[in-house]
């Protein structure tokens, strides 16, 4: 039985617009950390809120950027 080749989960017509909005909505959560750190006293801070929105900006700027990538010809 001969392997079968491997393909992406993700049609390839996909990784642009897909690039768009990851980057868009990281960006977002992003600028909204910043304004929370900059608008919220130090006693009012909440760690949790801090590591959520860090992590989700974090995951959509991770993906945005590999699919930005895919859609450019940079195979990873």
């Amino acid at each position: 039985m001969a392997p079968k080749p491997i393909a992406s989960p993700v049609p390839d017509a996909w990784y642009p617009t897909l690039a768009v909005v990851m980057l868009s909505l990281g960006l977002l959560f992003t600028a909204s950390f910043f304004i929370y750190e900059a608008t919220s006293s130090r006693k009012s801070r909440s760690l949790a809120k801090e590591l959520i929105t860090g992590t989700v900006a974090s995951v959509f700027l991770g993906f945005g950027s590999l699919f930005l990538l895919l859609a450019s010809g940079v195979y990873v």
